[in-house]
């Protein structure tokens, strides 16, 4: 089936309307989030992104063939080795250590999000899995390129807007779609979409409290 993701979207217009436009992500797009909003929420993404390595991980296990197994492969090496590097490089840029992001204990918006993920791959099989992460993945991308189209050169949070707007992860989320057509070629029947379903619109949800945390430095 052609374009799952964007059916997913349509269906779930609310939740994913309260996600991309959430009030976190306009006053990135604006510069008017306070900088202590923002360094919570590198630090808790910094620990989301521990958990979708393992995610990607149990991918590996739930994949049916060597190709899908690469494809998760590559998907947790990239975090582990190239996201996350960034990731702490930036965090470095607003004066958070190394140390700090790996003492730092999860949130709950953090932990309710991430283990719903892996609950969804253990309870499920891969395109089940890749529903619950298409969220972030590609949704990430479509919030780089809206607030790199809005934003001012010189906004605070640009360098975090210019690596979700690139061309790099713009790739990463197109070959995040093409995966999850393949998977839905695959396996997806009638009677199994409303699963889905839920569960794109629940992680998506989760994707809005995970900036509602942000906002409000919640732990």
């Amino acid at each position: 089936m052609a374009n799952l993701f964007d059916r997913l979207k349509a269906d779930a217009h609310e939740a994913w309307a309260a996600y991309t436009r959430h009030a976190f992500v306009s006053a990135m797009g604006d510069g008017s989030l306070p900088q202590a909003c923002f360094r919570h929420y590198l630090v808790q993404d910094y620990l989301f992104l521990i958990q979708f390595a393992r995610a990607y991980a149990l991918g590996v296990t739930k994949a049916n063939s060597l190709a899908d197994m690469r494809s998760c492969s590559g998907a947790m090496s990239a975090i582990l080795d190239v996201e996350m590097n960034l990731h702490v490089a930036l965090c470095g840029e607003w004066g958070i250590s190394p140390e700090e992001l790996e003492q730092a204990p999860e949130a709950r918006a953090t932990m309710a999000y991430t283990r719903f993920v892996l609950e969804a791959g253990h309870r499920g099989d891969l395109l089940d899995l890749m529903c619950a992460l298409s969220p972030c993945v590609i949704g990430y991308a479509e919030i780089g390129a809206a607030l790199a189209a809005e934003s001012s050169a010189d906004n605070p949070y640009r360098v975090w807007i210019d690596e979700y707007a690139g061309d790099a992860y713009q790739q990463v989320a197109r070959d995040a779609r093409e995966f999850l057509d393949k998977l839905a070629d695959e396996t997806l029947t009638g009677k199994r979409y409303p699963r889905l379903l839920e569960l794109f619109r629940q992680a998506t949800r989760l994707e809005a409290d995970f900036w509602e945390m942000g906002l409000n430095i919640s732990d």
